[in-house]
Protein backbone atom coordinates (compact mmCIF):
# COMPACT_ATOMS: atom_id res chain seq x y z
CA UNK A 1 0.00 0.00 0.00
CA UNK A 2 2.74 1.91 0.45
CA UNK A 3 4.17 1.68 -2.48
CA UNK A 4 1.00 2.98 -4.68
CA UNK A 5 1.02 5.90 -2.00
CA UNK A 6 3.96 6.85 -3.29
CA UNK A 7 3.49 6.45 -7.04
CA UNK A 8 0.01 8.44 -6.49
CA UNK A 9 2.20 11.04 -4.89
CA UNK A 10 4.31 11.59 -7.81
CA UNK A 11 1.72 11.53 -10.37
CA UNK A 12 -0.07 13.63 -8.43
CA UNK A 13 2.97 16.14 -8.81
CA UNK A 14 2.93 15.62 -12.81
CA UNK A 15 -0.69 16.05 -13.10
CA UNK A 16 0.24 19.54 -10.86
CA UNK A 17 2.96 20.41 -13.56
CA UNK A 18 0.48 19.73 -16.78
CA UNK A 19 -2.00 21.66 -14.66
CA UNK A 20 0.20 25.11 -13.63
CA UNK A 21 1.04 24.72 -17.57
CA UNK A 22 -2.63 24.82 -18.77
CA UNK A 23 -3.67 27.38 -16.12
CA UNK A 24 -0.77 29.43 -17.67
CA UNK A 25 -1.98 28.84 -21.38
CA UNK A 26 -5.91 29.70 -20.18
CA UNK A 27 -4.56 33.57 -18.33
CA UNK A 28 -2.38 33.78 -21.89
CA UNK A 29 -5.85 32.97 -23.98
CA UNK A 30 -7.78 35.32 -22.09
CA UNK A 31 -5.53 37.94 -22.37
CA UNK A 32 -6.21 37.56 -26.17
CA UNK A 33 -9.17 37.38 -26.42
CA UNK A 34 -9.58 40.38 -24.79
CA UNK A 35 -8.11 42.02 -27.51
CA UNK A 36 -9.98 40.18 -30.15
CA UNK A 37 -11.97 37.45 -31.07
CA UNK A 38 -9.75 35.08 -31.57
CA UNK A 39 -11.92 32.06 -31.71
CA UNK A 40 -13.23 33.68 -35.09
CA UNK A 41 -12.24 31.47 -38.27
CA UNK A 42 -11.01 34.09 -40.04
CA UNK A 43 -9.42 35.75 -37.29
CA UNK A 44 -7.79 32.96 -36.16
CA UNK A 45 -6.55 32.81 -39.36
CA UNK A 46 -4.56 35.69 -39.46
CA UNK A 47 -3.13 35.28 -35.98
CA UNK A 48 0.61 35.43 -35.27
CA UNK A 49 1.66 31.39 -35.22
CA UNK A 50 3.30 32.46 -32.04
CA UNK A 51 -0.21 33.27 -30.92
CA UNK A 52 -1.62 29.75 -32.61
CA UNK A 53 0.90 28.00 -30.31
CA UNK A 54 -0.46 29.14 -27.40
CA UNK A 55 -3.61 27.26 -28.49
CA UNK A 56 -1.90 23.96 -29.36
CA UNK A 57 -0.40 24.11 -26.46
CA UNK A 58 -3.58 24.26 -24.40
CA UNK A 59 -5.01 21.95 -26.11
CA UNK A 60 -2.14 19.46 -25.44
CA UNK A 61 -1.95 20.38 -21.81
CA UNK A 62 -6.29 19.78 -21.64
CA UNK A 63 -5.72 16.19 -23.24
CA UNK A 64 -2.76 15.05 -20.81
CA UNK A 65 -4.85 15.98 -18.00
CA UNK A 66 -8.00 14.20 -19.12
CA UNK A 67 -5.81 11.07 -19.99
CA UNK A 68 -3.69 11.38 -16.71
CA UNK A 69 -6.75 11.86 -14.75
CA UNK A 70 -8.63 8.42 -16.30
CA UNK A 71 -5.67 6.43 -17.09
CA UNK A 72 -3.16 7.18 -13.92
CA UNK A 73 -5.26 8.87 -11.28
CA UNK A 74 -8.71 7.90 -10.88
CA UNK A 75 -8.01 4.31 -10.96
CA UNK A 76 -5.69 4.72 -8.51
CA UNK A 77 -7.33 6.51 -5.99
CA UNK A 78 -10.07 3.70 -6.15
CA UNK A 79 -7.54 0.78 -5.58
CA UNK A 80 -6.30 3.45 -2.46
CA UNK A 81 -10.33 3.37 -1.42
CA UNK A 82 -10.25 0.15 -1.02
CA UNK A 83 -12.60 -0.56 -3.85
CA UNK A 84 -12.03 -3.73 -6.35
CA UNK A 85 -12.48 -2.23 -10.19
CA UNK A 86 -11.39 -4.14 -13.25
CA UNK A 87 -13.42 -1.89 -15.21
CA UNK A 88 -13.35 2.04 -16.17
CA UNK A 89 -16.87 2.09 -16.05
CA UNK A 90 -16.59 1.02 -12.36
CA UNK A 91 -13.90 3.56 -11.58
CA UNK A 92 -15.75 6.57 -13.30
CA UNK A 93 -18.81 5.54 -11.40
CA UNK A 94 -16.96 5.52 -8.24
CA UNK A 95 -15.13 9.04 -9.13
CA UNK A 96 -18.81 10.15 -9.79
CA UNK A 97 -20.28 8.78 -6.63
CA UNK A 98 -17.77 10.55 -4.43
CA UNK A 99 -18.11 13.78 -6.28
CA UNK A 100 -14.18 13.76 -8.21
CA UNK A 101 -16.12 14.73 -11.67
CA UNK A 102 -19.50 16.03 -11.41
CA UNK A 103 -21.25 13.41 -13.87
CA UNK A 104 -20.41 10.95 -15.85
CA UNK A 105 -22.02 12.22 -19.33
CA UNK A 106 -19.84 15.56 -18.51
CA UNK A 107 -16.77 13.59 -18.55
CA UNK A 108 -17.67 11.75 -21.54
CA UNK A 109 -18.65 15.01 -23.22
CA UNK A 110 -14.81 16.38 -22.51
CA UNK A 111 -13.23 13.31 -24.02
CA UNK A 112 -15.66 13.31 -27.03
CA UNK A 113 -15.36 16.87 -27.99
CA UNK A 114 -11.13 16.97 -26.70
CA UNK A 115 -11.01 13.63 -29.16
CA UNK A 116 -12.98 16.00 -32.13
CA UNK A 117 -10.34 18.60 -32.10
CA UNK A 118 -7.39 16.16 -32.28
CA UNK A 119 -8.98 14.87 -35.28
CA UNK A 120 -10.30 17.90 -36.95
CA UNK A 121 -8.00 20.72 -36.19
CA UNK A 122 -6.84 22.00 -38.38
CA UNK A 123 -8.60 20.85 -41.23
CA UNK A 124 -12.03 21.46 -39.96
CA UNK A 125 -11.66 24.61 -38.59
CA UNK A 126 -14.92 25.98 -38.37
CA UNK A 127 -15.76 23.09 -36.24
CA UNK A 128 -12.87 23.28 -34.53
CA UNK A 129 -13.45 26.65 -33.58
CA UNK A 130 -16.51 25.58 -31.21
CA UNK A 131 -14.95 22.74 -29.91
CA UNK A 132 -11.72 24.69 -28.82
CA UNK A 133 -13.98 27.30 -27.54
CA UNK A 134 -15.95 24.05 -25.47
CA UNK A 135 -12.31 22.99 -24.14
CA UNK A 136 -11.58 26.69 -23.31
CA UNK A 137 -15.05 27.40 -21.50
CA UNK A 138 -14.73 24.32 -19.40
CA UNK A 139 -11.51 24.54 -18.03
CA UNK A 140 -12.60 25.37 -14.97
CA UNK A 141 -14.23 21.93 -15.10
CA UNK A 142 -11.25 19.99 -15.41
CA UNK A 143 -9.73 22.45 -12.89
CA UNK A 144 -12.79 21.37 -10.40
CA UNK A 145 -11.48 17.62 -11.41
CA UNK A 146 -7.86 18.25 -10.88
CA UNK A 147 -8.55 19.62 -7.62
CA UNK A 148 -11.21 17.45 -6.28
CA UNK A 149 -8.44 14.53 -7.34
CA UNK A 150 -5.95 16.31 -4.57
CA UNK A 151 -9.02 16.82 -2.15
CA UNK A 152 -10.06 13.40 -2.48
CA UNK A 153 -6.13 11.73 -2.12
CA UNK A 154 -5.46 13.46 0.73
CA UNK A 155 -8.15 12.21 2.57
CA UNK A 156 -7.38 9.00 1.59
CA UNK A 157 -4.04 8.86 2.27
CA UNK A 158 -3.81 10.38 5.59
Amino acid sequence: MNHNREILHKRLEKLTAHYVALREYKLLIDEMLEVKDVLNVHIFNDIAPTERAIFDAYLKRFSSIQDFLGAKIFPLLVELSGIATSKMTEVLYYVEKEEIIDSLSQWIELREVRNELEHDYPDELAEAMEDLRYCIDHFSTLESYYQNSLDFAKKIVT
